[in-house]
């Protein structure tokens, strides 16, 4: 019989780095085009199958998209979607956004789709039945895992979330049971920052903690 794994102990530093960790993890979209190395994205992944999912579903599904056709046509997808997306603001606000760097597709090295199986049998419906919505959820909470794991390596996130969720479904040639839920550039950034990118370039300070806390 194999023993029980020794319990760990989180001490008060690794509590400190771990505070460190969640608030240098930002959303990146400068990349240099360094190649990051196969088993650090592979490490994420298999890290991130421990995140919680409802009833134990495991709902995540994950493409790496290194096809270059593939990429063109999410390119095009945010291009298209990003210019749509402009014609909503006006003014000072249009002038800004366009100023903005919304996505690191050219520059990243590893792209990376992800996806909620909503129609897997595993979990047996279990939380899913009154709320199917938790599937979706759950591939999220994974998401922050796997941007947790590859910030502690030095590797940066950025998600896209300006495309057309039916495109990317239809290019990556996914089932259509999948739910669409986020299209990932992964690579080493240009600058570090503990500061998220939206706040320091002017489009929305970050807010403080207690405005989203209720007590009743």
């Amino acid at each position: 019989m194999t023993a029980a794994p020794k319990k760990p102990e989180f001490d008060a530093s690794f509590r400190d780095q771990l505070d460190d960790l969640l608030e240098w993890r930002r959303d990146v979209r400068r990349f240099r085009t360094d190649p990051v190395p196969d088993e650090i994205i592979e490490h994420a992944l298999q890290v991130a199958c421990n995140g919680p999912s409802v009833g134990n579903c495991q709902p995540w599904r994950y493409v790496l998209v290194d096809n270059k056709a593939m990429r063109k046509a999410v390119r095009e997808n945010f291009q298209t979607a990003n210019a749509e997306a402009l014609n909503d603001y006006s003014g000072e606000q249009a002038g800004l956004y366009a100023s903005l760097k919304l996505a690191g597709l050219d520059q990243a090295p590893v792209h990376l789709a992800a996806f909620a199986d909503t129609k897997n049998e595993a979990g047996y419906g279990l939380g899913a039945k009154t709320m199917p919505e938790t599937k979706a959820y759950s591939v999220v909470a994974a998401i922050q895992c796997i941007w947790l794991v590859l910030r502690a390596q030095g590797v940066g996130m950025g998600w896209l979330s300006i495309l057309d969720p039916d495109a990317v479904k239809k290019t990556l040639e996914v089932p259509d049971d999948w739910t669409f839920v986020g299209y990932f550039c992964i690579g080493y950034p240009e600058e570090e920052h503990h500061r998220p990118e939206l706040e320091r370039f002017g489009w929305q300070d970050q807010l403080d903690a207690d405005k989203f806390i209720q007590r009743k």
